[in-house]
């Protein structure tokens, strides 16, 4: 089997078949990274792995990050799921069935994210990703002309809205207290533009609050029109790998007790939202 890829979407994700042995060399590596810059998701299907071989292909992408969060901080991996006994972020895990793109509280966002499923749920539990490149340059010239220059602060607590009661109170005061002011429109490093919204951005600046809410409401609408929208179905086995700084995601509602269990690993990130490189962060 050569590199073979199907496309899963218009505007969204692409479908890659690969030797596994190829897949975890990272003999395909520079393909896969320019086809992730083009197409935000990649699907590679009955791929399974265990935790190392997916770190070892992980760090053939990039430059691998450890986990940052309350609970996980310093692992290399990190487990997706309602149930307590598996992943010790259980409690919070409900906020990302909003919208929403990884590290707006963070100095540099998480570039790219690799999951692995390692159990399913038989009813929800799909993953949504929405082309944030696409949907800004396919906005109306009066609203990109309105949201160039605006800032809109995101924050900790507008992402757990609904779920922090559920949390042990140290990781609510430790996700309360992140907070960032950052542009509607990222200026990428490369020249492109993408929207930087979701369920993280709390007011815009300069807005009263209700014109704010509003025009967030308004672009996340926009930005998860089905025609920028890929919808992943899980199986088992199945590695997706996006593209942090050009999509938002959410998981579609599951039960805790479906049995889902996902793990995901990241590559660190390589801009600011200004657009400007960073040194890499070592593993």
């Amino acid at each position: 089997m050569s590199f073979e890829t199907r496309e899963l979407a218009p505007s969204i994700g692409t479908e890659v078949r690969i030797d596994r042995a190829d897949l975890l060399s990272g003999k395909y590596a520079g393909e896969i990274r320019a086809l992730l810059k083009q197409r935000a998701v990649l699907v590679f299907p009955d791929a399974p792995v265990n935790d190392d071989e997916q770190v070892a292909f992980s760090k053939t992408l990039g430059n691998f990050a450890l986990e940052d969060g309350y609970d996980e901080k310093g692992s290399e991996t990190y487990r997706i799921s309602l149930d307590p006994n598996e992943s010790q972020r259980a409690s919070s895990l409900k906020s990302s069935f909003r919208w929403h793109l990884d590290g707006t509280t963070a100095d540099v966002p998480t570039y790219a994210s690799i999951i692995s499923a390692k159990r399913v749920a038989a009813v929800g539990g799909q993953t949504e990703f929405c082309n944030t490149y696409a949907a800004y340059e396919a906005l109306p010239d009066a609203d990109k002309a309105l949201i160039e220059d605006l800032h809109a602060h995101h924050s900790g607590y507008a992402m757990i809205l609904g779920t922090w009661l559920e949390m042990p109170y140290e990781q609510y005061r430790n996700v309360r207290s992140r907070g960032a002011d950052l542009p509607l429109v990222w200026r990428h490093r490369d020249g492109r533009k993408s929207l930087v919204v979701g369920s993280s951005a709390e007011y815009v600046l300069g807005m009263t609050p209700q014109e704010g809410l509003g025009l967030l409401f308004r672009l996340t609408e926009w930005a998860t029109q089905r025609r920028f929208v890929y919808r992943h179905e899980w199986s088992e086995g199945d590695i997706v790998i996006w593209d942090n700084t050009g999509t938002l995601h959410r998981a579609l509602p599951y039960a805790a007790d479906s049995g889902r269990l996902l793990v995901k690993t990241r590559l660190a990130g390589e801009e600011t939202f200004l657009g400007r490189d960073v040194e890499p962060e070592m593993a």
